[in-house]
């Protein structure tokens, strides 16, 4: 019986795979860089989350079992948040109301993102993710176009491809002028 604890988990194995092929894209140098998202803890939640939501929003228009990757991502990318407080030396009694706090920045994220990202505004997208990601001066039109360039990119990725490949987002490269707004077209990071 306890051998059934050792089984590979098959469906388990490819979305821990296409959760770190997202985690990866959060990562790339151009969004620290370019998009000026701070290269911090906080950042580097709020840019993974920024990828998530994306994820999660096209999953959601595709027919099933996208649902169900879409729990399933929900729970990867909750396993490595909690994964990632043990390492950082967070006391196993602080874990759940760390865990409790990051859920909901990362729930009030997508529900303040999702109505700017169904009308496309650039502006208005790139206050709410100056006030969340970036706390520069300026809203962060980079990332907004970043984050719309994303979206419509991953429109033409199906279930199948996104769980093969992992979802494609653009590339932000080192130098690119921060005014070339939008962004560079659809891209692979790897």
């Amino acid at each position: 019986m306890i051998l059934r604890f050792f089984r590979r988990d098959p469906r388990r194995e490819l979305v821990e795979s296409l959760y770190t092929r997202i985690a990866q894209a959060s990562r790339q140098p151009g969004l620290y860089t370019e998009a000026e998202v701070p290269d911090t803890v906080e950042g580097r939640f709020e840019c993974l989350s920024l990828h998530v939501i994306l994820t999660f929003r096209h999953l959601r228009t595709l027919p099933a079992p996208a649902a169900d990757v879409n729990q399933d991502l929900a729970d990867a990318l909750f396993r490595a948040l909690d994964l990632s407080l043990r390492e950082m030396g967070v006391g196993d009694l602080a874990v759940p109301k760390k865990m409790k706090t990051l859920a909901e920045a990362f729930y009030g994220r997508a529900r303040a993102y999702d109505p700017l990202l169904d009308a496309r505004d650039l502006e208005a997208l790139a206050v709410s993710l100056q006030r969340n990601v970036t706390g520069g001066e300026e809203p962060a039109r980079r990332l907004a176009a970043y984050a719309l360039d994303a979206e419509a990119g991953l429109k033409g990725q199906d279930l199948d491809a996104i769980l093969a490949d992992g979802p494609i987002f653009p590339t932000l490269e080192a130098g690119d002028a921060a005014d070339d707004v939008p962004a560079n077209p659809p891209g692979e990071t790897r």
